[in-house]
C-alpha cells in the first residue's frame, strides 16, 4: 500500500497488458507511444494534404467547399508541424537519448509520461474539432483579424488556441526533462564534447523549446482574451495593431523551424558516419554550427513580414540576418559531404534517406536564400513559391531524416531487421514523389499562383503543373503504404537483429536489441567521441558492457505510476472547459491538481 494523500488507491507494482502501457514510465515505451501516435497524426495530415491536392488537380474544381478547404489547409499545417514532426522527433529523444548517454532512464520518468499523455490530450482536442464540424480555418499561423470573433464566430479557433496551449505544456515538460537528463545523467567520461551529435541536437532543440513556447503562449492567451472577454490586443478598429500578432507568432515560429529541423540534422549526423565507415568530419564544427543556427533563429523572424510595411531599415536588417543564417547551415552540409568523401559507403536504406535529406534540404535552403532578399520576396510572398520552399525544408528535410532514423534505429526498437529491398523501393518512391509534387510549385508560384487559393480558372495556365503535383502526391501515398507494410511485417516476422547490425559508433548499439528494461547492467565509462566504435577496434582500453545478461538484482528502476495520466486527464477536461464551459474547466483544474498533489507524495519505489 502506497502512503499517499489518497490511500485507498493502490499503486500498480507489476501491471500487465494495456495497463502496463497506461502506467509505464519507461522511456523506451513512452518513445514508442510517442512514435505510434505521431505517425497516426502524420497519416491524418497526409489525408488532409491529398484532399487539398485533389481539389487543386484541375481548374474550377468543386470537390470540397471553400470553407472545408480553409479548414483542411489550416489543420494540415497544424497537424504536420505540432502533431507529427515534433512528436516524431520526441519519440527518438525518448527512446535513444538515455541509451546514447549511457543512462538507465531519463531524469524525471513520471514527468516524461506526463508529457506524452498531455500531448495525446492536445492531439484529441485538435482533431475533435472535425467531429463537431467546426475545425479551425484561419491557417496554421492564425493571422489577425481572421481570428477575431467578428470574422470567425464559432469554436473552431478556440479548439486551435486550446489545443496548442495544451501541446505547449507537453513540449515544455519534455524539454526540461531532457535538458536535465543530458546535463546530469551522462555516463562517466562522457564530456560535452564526447556526446553523440544526435544528443547535442536534442539538447539545443530542448533549449529552443523552453525559450520559444512562452512567446506563443502569451500570444495565444491574448488571442483567447480577445475572443472570450472582448479585449482588443489585435483588433485594429479598436486601435490595436494586427501586426503585433505576426511579430509574436514569428518570434516563436522561426525558432520553431529549427526545432523541427535540428533533430533531423542530428539523425543524419549519426547515419552518415556509420554507413561511411568514417568519423563525422568536423565534429566540433557541426556542434558549433547547430548552436549558431539556434541563436540566429531568433534574429530572422521578420523575413516572414517583408510585405507588411515595416520600412526599409528593418527589411534590410532581416535580409542580412536571413542570408547570414545560411552560413552555419552550409557548414553542416559541407561537413556531411566530407564525411562521405573517400568513405567505404554502404547504401542501405537509412543511408539513402540521409543522402536524400542532403539533396532536398539543400534545394529548400537555396530557395530560402532566394526570398531572403526583401525585394524579391515582394514578388514571391504569398505565392506557391513559398509553399515549395517550406515543403522542401520540412518534408524533404525533417520527414526524410525521420524516415531515415526510423529505419536506422528500427532494429534497436523491434529487435528485428527490416526488408532492405522494400525499404530502398520505398525511398525512391518517396524521393521521386516529393520532387514531382513540390518542385513544380516553384514555377506556378513565380507565375503568380497564390497560396491558400481554393480554385483557379483554366485561363491562368496552372492546370498541367497542378495535375503533375497531384500525381506526385499519389506516389508519396504509395511510398508511405509500402513503409507501413515493411515495418509491420518486419516487426512480426523479420530476421532477429543483433545488438549492432550496422557496426555503429554510439553506445545504444553496445547492448541487446531491443534493450532490456534497465538498458545497461553496468554504466559504461566513455573514453572517446565514438566510444563503442573505438572499443570494438581496440583504439581505447576497455569494452562497453552489454545489456541483457548477468546479475541485475541490484538494479532499481522507478515503478509505474498512473498519476501522470490522471493529471493529463485533468488538463484534457480543462481544455474542453475553456472552449465550452468555465465550470468544467474548474473541474479539470481540480483533477489536475489532485493528480499533481498525489504525484508529489508518491515515492520513487514502493516495497514489494
Amino acid at each position: 500500500m502506497t502512503t499517499l494523500p489518497i490511500p485507498m488507491i493502490k499503486r500498480p507494482l507489476h501491471p500487465t497488458g494495456i495497463w502496463n502501457w497506461i502506467t509505464t514510465i519507461d522511456h523506451k515505451k513512452i518513445g514508442l507511444l510517442y512514435g505510434a501516435t505521431a505517425f497516426i497524426n502524420f497519416l491524418i495530415g497526409g489525408i488532409e494534404a491529398i484532399l487539398i491536392r485533389a481539389q487543386l488537380a484541375g481548374s474550377n474544381a468543386d470537390i470540397i467547399s471553400p470553407e472545408v478547404y480553409n479548414q483542411l489547409f489550416t489543420m494540415h499545417g497544424t497537424t504536420m508541424i505540432f502533431l507529427a514532426i515534433m512528436p516524431l522527433s520526441a519519440a527518438f529523444f525518448n527512446y535513444v537519448i538515455p541509451l546514447q548517454i549511457g543512462a538507465r532512464d531519463v531524469a524525471f520518468p513520471r514527468l516524461n509520461a506526463f508529457s506524452y499523455w498531455v500531448f495525446l490530450a492536445g492531439t484529441i482536442i485538435l482533431h475533435s474539432s472535425w467531429l463537431v464540424g467546426d475545425a479551425p480555418n484561419s491557417g496554421w499561423f492564425a493571422y489577425a483579424p481572421l481570428t477575431s470573433i467578428a470574422y470567425n464566430p464559432g469554436h473552431g479557433m478556440d479548439y486551435w488556441i486550446v489545443g496548442l496551449q495544451v501541446l505547449g505544456i507537453a513540449s515544455l515538460a519534455a524539454s526540461f526533462n531532457f535538458i536535465v537528463t543530458i546535463i546530469n545523467m551522462r555516463a562517466p567520461g562522457m564530456t560535452l564534447m564526447r556526446m553523440p551529435l544526435f544528443t547535442w541536437m536534442t539538447f539545443i532543440t530542448a533549449i529552443l523549446l523552453v525559450l520559444a513556447f512562452p512567446v506563443i503562449t502569451v500570444a495565444l492567451i491574448e488571442l483567447m482574451f480577445d475572443r472570450s472577454f472582448g479585449t482588443n490586443f489585435f483588433f485594429a478598429p479598436a486601435g490595436a495593431d494586427p501586426v503585433l500578432w505576426q511579430h509574436l507568432f514569428w518570434v516563436f515560429g522561426h525558432p520553431e523551424v529549427y526545432i523541427l529541423i535540428l533533430p533531423a540534422m542530428g539523425i543524419v549526423s549519426e547515419i552518415l558516419p556509420t554507413f561511411s565507415k568514417k568519423p563525422l568530419f568536423g565534429y566540433s564544427t557541426v556542434i558549433l554550427a547547430g548552436a549558431i543556427i539556434a541563436f540566429m533563429g531568433w534574429l530572422v523572424w521578420s523575413h516572414h513580414m517583408f510585405t507588411v510595411g515595416l520600412g526599409p531599415i528593418p527589411n534590410s536588417v532581416f535580409t542580412i540576418t536571413t542570408m547570414a543564417i545560411a552560413v552555419p547551415t552550409g557548414i553542416k552540409i559541407f561537413n556531411w559531404i566530407f564525411t562521405m568523401w573517400k568513405g567505404s559507403i554502404t547504401f542501405n536504406t537509412p543511408m539513402l534517406y540521409a543522402v536524400g535529406f542532403i539533396v532536398t534540404f539543400t534545394i529548400g535552403g537555396i530557395s530560402g536564400v532566394m526570398h531572403a532578399m526583401s525585394s524579391s520576396d515582394a514578388q514571391q510572398q504569398d505565392t506557391y513559391f513559398i509553399v515549395a520552399h517550406f515543403h522542401y525544408v520540412l518534408f524533404g528535410g525533417a520527414i526524410m531524416a525521420i524516415f531515415g532514423g526510423l529505419y536506422y534505429w528500427f532494429p534497436k526498437f523491434a529487435g528485428r531487421m527490416f526488408n532492405d529491398k522494400i525499404g530502398k523501393v520505398q525511398f525512391w518512391l518517396l524521393f521521386i514523389g516529393q520532387n514531382i509534387t513540390f518542385f513544380p510549385m516553384h514555377f506556378v508560384g513565380m507565375d503568380g499562383m497564390p497560396r491558400r487559393i481554393y480554385t483557379y480558372s483554366e485561363e491562368m495556365g496552372w492546370t498541367a503543373l497542378n495535375a503533375l503535383e497531384t500525381a506526385g502526391s499519389i506516389l508519396i501515398v504509395i511510398s508511405v503504404l509500402l513503409f507501413i507494410h515493411n515495418i509491420v511485417k518486419s516487426w512480426r516476422s523479420g530476421e532477429k537483429a543483433p545488438g549492432d547490425p550496422w557496426d555503429a559508433r554510439t553506445l545504444e548499439w553496445s547492448i541487446a536489441s531491443p534493450p532490456p528494461e534497465y538498458n545497461f547492467e553496468e554504466i559504461p565509462e566513455v573514453k572517446d567521441v565514438d566510444d563503442w566504435w573505438a572499443k570494438k577496434r581496440g583504439l581505447v582500453d576497455g569494452q562497453a558492457p552489454s545489456g541483457g545478461s548477468g546479475s541485475t538484482g541490484e538494479i532499481h528502476l522507478p515503478q509505474p505510476s498512473f498519476w501522470p495520466l490522471v493529471s493529463a486527464i485533468g488538463i484534457f477536461i480543462g481544455g474542453y472547459g475553456l472552449i465550452y464551459s468555465y465550470p468544467a474547466a474548474a473541474v479539470g483544474l481540480a483533477i489536475m491538481m489532485i493528480g499533481v498533489y498525489a504525484w508529489s507524495f508518491e515515492p520513487v519505489n514502493d516495497p514489494e
